[in-house]
């Protein structure tokens, strides 16, 4: 791979990455220093989405980036939420999901298409991020239907605005977008929505939200807001210009069955730097309507 190639021809942003601590950096050079490392970052993220199944380590990419590799994983983890590998992993097992519905491969062909060697290491970690098996998730659209998946939300909202009682968590959602779809709303216990939450609620629109009871722990509160789907696809492979997410404003830390305060979260539009929505939704949607009925 030539990576002089894949690095020159990005474009500057200006986007601003509050997350990242710049300690010791003079205000006047701190915008400058953001966006250089954002541009960086943002070149990195998009040659491994364009050549996700190659073998990156983390030397490939802080030559994309120009920096040292040491430098490059503690920025690349300070603004996407998650170290370099981790990121390309996730995109992989995205690959994973899509080939899975779009394709007629089989399970162990797409295992080591996107870079596994092992079908049972590959197995499991797909289930355990995405919610589902390889093969559950490739028969989900035979089993659901839409119009079930629809009924599905609509008992969920209904139930989650008669359970406001005595609440782990409560909070509200705003969006900074036109939302007209269903918005879901978790507690992880890692700053990314990977694996099912501990605890979540649905709603249809913009508002105040409550958690049910969830066990003491430091929890991370993200939310993703679709609007309704066409078909199943829409909601197993949601594309970044229909998808909203947003990210509490700060971590949810609950004893005594109480969080410490209540909670925000703003809903936008995705960005290159967020790490890929892996959850199945509509699982997690079943799975919660399941627990209720």
């Amino acid at each position: 791979m030539r990576w002089r190639e894949v690095a020159e021809g990005f474009s500057p942003t200006e986007l601003k990455v509050d997350r990242v601590f710049y300690g010791g950096v003079a205000p006047c050079r701190r915008d400058d220093t953001l966006a250089a490392r954002l541009r960086a970052v943002e070149r990195v993220i998009t040659a491994t989405r364009e050549q996700p199944f190659e073998p990156w380590s983390l030397r490939d990419m802080s030559r994309v980036a120009y920096v040292s590799p040491f430098h490059f994983n503690r920025v690349f983890h300070q603004i996407t939420g998650l170290p370099p590998a981790r990121f390309v992993g996730a995109l992989r097992l995205e690959a994973a999901k899509r080939m899975l519905l779009t394709s007629v491969l089989t399970v162990t062909n797409i295992c080591y298409e996107v870079g596994y060697s092992s079908i049972g290491t590959f197995t499991t970690r797909f289930t355990r991020l995405v919610g589902l098996g390889p093969r559950e998730f490739r028969r989900f659209p035979e089993r659901v239907s839409t119009a079930t998946l629809n009924s599905i939300c609509t008992r969920l909202v209904e139930s989650a605005r008669a359970a406001g009682r005595d609440p782990s968590l409560a909070g509200v959602v705003d969006s900074t977008e036109l939302s007209a779809g269903m918005i879901f709303v978790g507690l992880f216990r890692s700053p990314v929505p990977q694996s099912r939450p501990v605890g979540g609620t649905l709603l249809d629109a913009p508002g105040p939200f409550c958690i049910g009871r969830v066990p003491d722990g430091v929890y991370h509160l993200l939310a993703a807001s679709l609007p309704p789907p066409d078909d199943m696809l829409d909601y197993l492979l949601p594309g970044d210009a229909r998808l909203l997410v947003g990210i509490g404003n700060g971590p949810v830390i609950v004893r005594g069955g109480k969080a410490n305060a209540p909670a925000r979260v703003t809903l936008r539009r995705t960005q290159l730097t967020d790490p890929p929505l892996l959850i199945s939704l509509p699982s997690l949607l079943i799975g919660a309507a399941n627990a209720v009925s």
